[in-house]
């Protein structure tokens, strides 16, 4: 085993970690801590398969937005100490089969794909090839996925708008 695969698996290992603790803690600044170091994992591989301005896009994005976003939240709620409720019977099935159809839609789109062959040219990953594919709508282009984050961006703002609100009666 080389040292490249020893990496890939110490990155894999936090990620896995880190989003399995950050559903799963029963403290909302520790769960965002954990998705903290997932988000983080993610970027070390992407810098490990030698994409460093998807690596650098993801780690200012999530890592320094997002993540920071849902910190301050937290902090403005003045609820960093306090443990989440725990999940309702019918939330944890909903939960999971959520997760189950999702696990299955990749795994469809992964067995249709027809992956490039590593005998083939590499993908250019200067940033202008870059920049001409997130703009395309065609055959490689990356238009949709780039919307998709997009909205999921906004999901994320109005989710920490949502925590940083304060009941009423509570001061």
């Amino acid at each position: 085993m080389n040292m490249e695969s020893i990496v890939f698996y110490m990155l894999a290992f936090l990620v896995l970690s880190g989003g399995i603790m950050a559903v799963t803690a029963r403290k909302i600044f520790r769960s965002a801590i954990y998705l903290l170091f997932s988000l983080v994992g993610i970027a070390g591989l992407y810098f490990l398969l030698a994409y460093e301005f998807l690596a650098a896009v993801q780690v200012v994005v999530y890592v320094g937005g997002i993540v920071v976003l849902i910190i301050f939240s937290i902090f403005l709620t003045q609820a960093a100490d306090s443990d989440l409720p725990k999940a309702l019977r019918g939330r944890k099935v909903f939960s999971f089969l959520a997760t189950a159809a999702g696990f299955a839609l990749v795994l469809t789109q992964i067995l249709r794909h027809n992956f490039i062959p590593s005998g083939s040219e590499p993908v250019s990953t200067n940033v202008t090839e870059i920049g001409l594919r997130m703009l395309s709508t065609g055959e490689g282009g990356y238009a949709l996925p780039f919307e998709v984050v997009s909205v999921l961006l906004l999901a994320a703002m109005i989710g920490c708008i949502v925590i940083a609100i304060k009941k009423p009666g509570n001061s």
